[in-house]
């Protein structure tokens, strides 16, 4: 398809968008020059509607293409691609994520009409027979496999450090919300996926509310087990604005985790605890569960921080289980300004020129966590930058001048497409055209450092994961919704939504 379709030139690092049956507004993109100043605000411009884009569509097959070079012969989604040499390179780890991801990526690719029924259960049934083989503790995976013949990780890739076995509430929960997936969308996988789920008892992670002594007995999960010692982690998922809490709403939904489960978890600190702003709120009594309903506010708005400030923590679960729709004054308010102020920070405060900030490949290698420091509850949270420049709410902010070496990644744009569907659309064709950001065959790269110019050789699994997710709701909006719509979704966890209030 040529690009030209959707990117013309108009002056140094200027792009129009073609939406087809949605009239947009000619949007002009920064230069990559760090003086550069903001995009132009499109808070008026119409949403896009399902399959009005061609654009969206071609970026979800390059994005497709890209997770079917990380699968292996084995059917795994290997963790990354590097893209350095003359052809794709899959690593040799991967995770239960990225196996997750490479299931529901393969049910959005059917849906979208991009592989035929067939090829989706043939994909669908290598990774299913894969997942069968791999060695399982208490029900769930361990956090690293060899993508290549399955077996347990002891040794790092390339650097023979060794890798302790460790099960991760986080990383199980993708993983069996990919089984999901692949169970609703082919009927004839269900009786195995089922045998494969009846074993993953979520209250292994969970340790009960005890009154007596919250911090010790706080009703949240533990981050995980290392299966050598029997060890748990030393810290619980707290926070209920990260993506651990699509582990919470499985366990409600199977009933192996109490309802009240949800209102244990904090939607800031308590007023009284250190953290990165002090919160506003007041405390309700929610099912019996005494609440502290705080919130942070940011350029003016009330929101509910996630832990780091990143993107994905807030907007990965959406993508599955309908929270705007099911909690519009609370839970679809805070994700909207959530992405508000991540453009604000990239395009305001630091004056990037570009915005979109969440954990990801770091373009001259490794990987680190971004964000905006002040959307996060930790203190030192997570900075938009490799020099780690954060921002405060408690004092003034630095000057643009200190935000060097920012580094933007793609799948934030795309995490932010139901909220702000056109200055997302605009900033991903403006890291295509200042920077070559996008791969034409496999999508966009990782990361972008839009100081130096230097883009990512590597694409993750779980980046793509999200970007293919992403544009399956922007294009046929509730196609890998519908396994957490019904059964314990709609009658345990719906209910809980709709009596949310965030205060805000």
């Amino acid at each position: 398809m040529d690009r030209r379709t959707f990117l013309t030139a108009a002056g140094t690092g200027a792009a129009a968008l073609s939406l087809g049956a949605v009239s947009a507004p000619s949007v002009s993109a920064a230069p990559a020059a760090p003086t550069a100043g903001p995009l132009p605000s499109t808070r008026t411009a119409r949403p896009l509607h399902a399959f009005d884009t061609p654009l969206l569509l071609h970026w979800f097959r390059d994005t497709y293409r890209s997770i079917e070079a990380m699968t292996t012969d084995l059917g795994l989604a290997a963790d990354k691609i590097e893209l350095s040499g003359s052809g794709p390179v899959p690593s040799r780890q991967t995770s239960p994520t990225n196996i997750g991801c490479g299931l529901w990526a393969a049910v959005a690719a059917a849906g979208l009409g991009v592989i035929g029924e067939d090829a989706m259960l043939r994909t669908l049934d290598r990774t299913v027979s894969a997942v069968e083989k791999l060695e399982r503790h208490h029900g769930f995976w361990l956090n690293w496999y060899d993508a290549h013949d399955g077996s347990v990780l002891t040794e790092w890739p390339g650097t023979g450090a060794p890798v302790r076995p460790f099960l991760s509430s986080v990383d199980n929960a993708w993983l069996v919300t990919g089984l999901r997936i692949a169970a609703d969308a082919a009927p004839s996988l269900r009786p195995r996926i089922g045998r494969i789920l009846a074993t993953a008892d979520w209250s292994y992670y969970y340790t009960p509310y005890d009154p007596a002594d919250p911090v010790a007995g706080p009703g949240q999960l533990r981050g995980g087990f290392w299966t050598d010692t029997e060890e748990p982690t030393a810290h619980h998922y707290g926070a209920l604005n990260t993506e651990p809490r699509m582990a919470s709403y499985l366990g409600i939904a199977d009933a192996s985790l109490p309802a009240e489960h949800y209102w244990h978890l904090l939607r800031t600190m308590l007023p009284e605890h250190e953290q990165e702003q002090r919160p506003q709120g007041a405390y309700a009594v929610v099912d019996g569960v005494r609440v502290w309903q705080g919130h942070y506010t940011h350029g003016g708005r009330k929101i509910i921080p996630t832990w780091g400030g990143s993107m994905f923590e807030a907007l990965m679960v959406p993508l599955f289980v309908p929270e705007p729709e099911w909690s519009p004054r609370s839970w679809g308010l805070t994700h909207r300004r959530y992405v508000r102020s991540q453009i604000e920070h990239g395009l305001d405060e630091a004056e990037y020129g570009y915005w979109g900030f969440s954990p990801s490949n770091v373009p001259e290698g490794g990987y680190q966590e971004y964000g905006v420091d002040a959307l996060g509850m930790q203190v030192d949270g997570y900075a938009s930058n490799t020099d780690r420049t954060y921002t405060t709410d408690g004092s003034p902010l630095p000057a643009p001048s200190a935000f060097t070496n920012g580094v933007v990644t793609p799948h934030a744009s795309f995490l932010a497409l139901p909220y702000a569907p056109h200055e997302a659309v605009a900033n991903l064709l403006a890291l295509e055209a200042d920077f070559g950001a996008y791969h034409d065959g496999y999508g966009f790269r990782d990361s972008v450092n839009v100081h130096t110019g230097r883009v990512s050789d590597f694409m993750l699994a779980l980046d793509q994961g999200m970007i293919a997710a992403a544009l399956a709701q922007a294009i046929r909006p509730g196609l890998l919704q519908r396994p957490f719509r019904t059964g314990g979704f709609g009658s345990r966890v719906r209910p809980l939504l709709a009596r949310e209030r965030f205060g805000i």
